[in-house]
């Protein structure tokens, strides 16, 4: 069954509470997303870091009920 875009959301903003987040739906199947994931708290990590603190947000479903996540983060600043 597919995740829906509220869902993954609403697992990235339990995680990461002052996250700004955007979800798109990339095929339309609920399977494939690209989401946008901007937060101070990632100031000082490096874009490794940020996207672990997202995937462990995201609690297991990636490859999973979460098939693909295209995924980008920054801080406001950048």
């Amino acid at each position: 069954m597919p995740m829906d875009a509220r869902e993954i959301e609403r697992l990235i903003k339990t995680s990461i509470p002052d996250a700004t987040v955007t979800i798109r739906d990339l095929a339309g199947d609920g399977d494939h997303y690209a989401a946008t994931v901007i937060s101070p708290s990632f100031k000082g990590k490096s874009r490794v870091q940020q996207h672990q603190l997202v995937y462990e947000a995201l609690k297991g479903q990636m490859g999973g009920v979460l098939h693909a996540l295209a995924l980008q983060t920054g801080t406001p600043e950048t």
